[in-house]
């Protein structure tokens, strides 16, 4: 999901604020350039003035990357991903050679054409190899070939406040796996405590994003691959079955509280607060609750995504750099070792231990878990490197490290994600606010909505 609060955070944190972009494109059948041609790229995302420190980290990088590379100059600009612009500004040769995208784009922009192929340069500048399969897949098309690298990857998982699961005599070593667990749970906390024990999100399309991530997790799907047709009353009615159990959780059990208006930052920051016991984040959560709203750390934890009956996987998130279509072979090849250097800190030791002192002399959290974009063995290595300046409390994190690059990875759907999403809000608002409601029937309505929306 492509959501105001993530982009807050790169603001919140300006070593991982750079969303620096690349450069690239045509295919992998093209003659092979002279690595050391001068070549100008361009690059998306460039704070603005107003942004101090962010512009600072900004363009330090594009410094140290051209001090490296003296043949290849680049260029940032301001501009950045907006769906509203982005088919007219490519039509018109507008755009920035390297665009950051989020993770709900990718497939579409493939299947139009709309992205370059970088694959052999991938393998040319020997990146191609230390990608992390799990996190890369979105940015792949169906034979395999690559489009873009992933940058701020995530898998959601199940936040729960450790100090709560103890006033309810709750193990916070041992969190919920699955949905029924969950319910049992926010049950108990509810009765041992009187806080709601999970809340859901509904509002501002992030309802539907987490409807969607649990119907992923139970084993059914929202869109078809290629985005063509809605599936979400297709068997398993995996949506229909998370709808029954918020239905369950909030009118039977009265474990989800009375306020149910939540988008992302507010369920966090209740979270935050100590008056949630449990919800649905990625790990960047971490530092939005302990950054923007005063929670101890240490009662944070983080467990992966509850699995149904059917189990699924975890809605993975984030965003990719991507090359345009209308860059030459030398900057397609410029772009891929802008990529490389933008991943140093997985592949430098001295390069890893400088960002890590950086955030933390800035107080930003450092070893924080999340979806490496390189194989593991790389993310060991960093972590291994950085030691000295981990201040995030990994063993609150310990059942999502041990799943993250195993748990089968789902990309958000792959047309229109934003707007289905959007849909999807009012769904989830009236099981939890009208005691009545004919899920199957409302289900029915939404899915007639929603391959309207396609067809458009």
């Amino acid at each position: 999901m492509n959501s105001t609060p993530r982009r807050s955070l790169r603001a919140l944190v300006p070593v991982l604020a750079v969303s620096v972009a690349l450069t690239a494109c045509t295919t992998p059948a093209e003659p092979a350039v002279d690595p050391d041609a001068p070549v100008t790229i361009t690059v998306s995302n460039q704070p603005p003035a107003s942004q101090a420190a962010e512009l600072e980290a900004y363009l330090k990088v594009i410094e140290d990357f051209e001090a490296e590379h003296p043949n290849i100059t680049v260029e940032g600009v301001e501009t950045g991903w907006d769906p509203q612009t982005f088919q007219a500004q490519l039509a018109g040769g507008q755009l920035p050679n390297v665009m950051v995208v989020p993770f709900t784009e990718p497939q579409g922009l493939i299947a139009r054409g709309q992205l370059a192929d970088i694959t052999a340069e991938l393998e040319q500048v020997g990146l191609k190899d230390k990608l992390n399969p799990s996190a890369s897949a979105v940015g792949q098309d169906a034979d395999g070939n690559y489009y873009g690298v992933p940058v701020d990857a995530y898998a959601l998982g199940l936040a729960y406040n450790r100090d709560i699961f103890e006033q309810a005599g709750l193990d916070p070593d041992n969190p919920p796996a699955t949905w029924d667990e969950v319910r049992e749970a926010a049950k108990t906390i509810t009765e041992a405590t009187g806080i709601p024990g999970y809340v859901q999100m509904t509002t501002g399309g992030q309802g539907g994003w987490m409807l969607t991530a649990m119907t992923y997790s139970a084993g059914g799907t929202v869109e078809n691959e290629d985005g063509s047709a809605i599936t979400i009353t297709d068997e398993p009615k995996a949506m229909q079955e998370q709808l029954e159990l918020l239905q369950a959780m909030r009118w039977e059990d009265n474990s989800m509280g009375s306020n149910f208006t939540y988008d992302q930052m507010g369920a966090l920051k209740e979270f935050a607060a100590g008056r949630v016991g449990m919800v649905i984040s990625a790990p960047v959560g971490y530092a939005f609750c302990t950054q923007l709203f005063g929670m101890d750390g240490d009662n944070f934890g983080l467990a992966p995504m509850p699995q149904g009956d059917e189990p699924g996987g975890s809605l993975s998130g984030g965003a990719l750099h991507v090359v345009m279509p209308n860059t030459t072979p030398e900057q397609r090849l410029a772009a891929v070792e802008f990529i490389a250097f933008r991943l140093q800190t997985y592949l430098d030791e001295k390069s890893a231990v400088e960002a890590a002192k950086l955030s933390f002399d800035a107080g930003m959290p450092v070893g924080l878990p999340g979806l490496s974009p390189l194989t593991e063995d790389y993310r060991a290595q960093y972590l291994e490197w950085v030691a000295d300046y981990i201040n995030v409390p990994l063993e609150n994190f310990a059942t999502y490290e041990e799943t993250v690059n195993t748990i089968p990875l789902r990309p958000e759907p792959p047309v229109k994600a934003q707007e289905v999403y959007a849909a999807l809000d009012s769904v989830v608002q009236a099981v939890l606010t009208s005691q009545d409601t004919d899920i199957p029937s409302l289900l029915d309505t939404t899915q007639s909505n929603l391959e309207g929306l396609l067809s458009r």
